[in-house]
């Protein structure tokens, strides 16, 4: 299922959901993308069910999963910026995961909230964290820029799970260390949890992202229908 993330001016242009609720229940603009670029891949793309398309129960993920980063509330630079674009561009960045979960926070402090995100992406090859704007300043006020969050995890996710029951005959298995460039730390959703998209078996896999090529007359289109923004929007 592609995770598709949005970056830059166009966030706000088209009221992209970057803080509570991004991912569900569906903004338009989040949902609507989302919804599209499945048709694409659908009818386009001829991926089928129970053919190209052979999952058991299938994922929600799948109908929609659009999200913007939620730079305006973020302590660090935003992603498309460590990626080499400028920050007025608009990109867009898309991944293909395979599993998903949420981790809360052990403590307070930095390796409170590390520590649950370490655990949960032992063994996999590439993977995005999603950090709330508060959790993201927590981190920050104690040091920690995005490199420094890579570098942690890089080095503490190649050791053997915390609280893991193992008898002294057993021989310890470390896990692979984690490639900090397979890893992306975005800030995004409300006040809570991490929520972390990663997949097991994506250590060959790249996310791409690309610079939006907006029309000429963007910005004339953006102010003619600024006040049809949905209601929602607005309160």
């Amino acid at each position: 299922m592609p995770f598709w993330i949005i970056n830059g001016p166009v966030r706000n242009d088209i009221h992209v959901n970057c803080g509570v609720g991004a991912l569900s229940p569906g903004d338009i603009a989040n949902a609507a993308i989302g919804r599209a670029m499945g048709l694409i891949i659908k009818n386009i793309g001829g991926i089928r069910k129970g053919i190209e398309d052979a999952g058991s129960f299938g994922n929600p993920g799948k109908y929609t999963m659009v999200l913007g980063e939620n730079e305006e509330e973020s302590p660090w630079e935003p992603f498309h910026v460590e990626r080499g674009f400028k920050k007025e561009d608009s990109t867009l960045t898309v991944m293909f995961p395979n599993v998903f979960n949420w981790t809360i926070p052990w403590g307070t402090g930095a390796e409170g909230i590390l520590n649950p995100i370490v655990n949960s992406v032992r063994g996999f090859g590439l993977f995005i964290i999603v950090v709330p704007p508060g959790t993201a300043k927590i981190l920050s006020q104690e040091g920690f820029t995005k490199n420094k969050v890579k570098e942690y995890i890089a080095e503490h996710a190649a050791s053997p799970p915390r609280f893991r029951q193992q008898s002294s005959e057993e021989p310890v298995r470390m896990p692979p260390k984690p490639n900090t460039d397979h890893t992306m730390v975005l800030v995004a959703g409300g006040p809570g949890g991490v929520y972390i998209a990663s997949g097991a078996w994506l250590q060959w896999q790249e996310y791409v992202t690309k610079k939006l090529e907006l029309p000429k007359a963007w910005d004339k289109v953006v102010a003619k229908y600024k006040n049809l923004a949905p209601v929602y929007a607005k309160y």
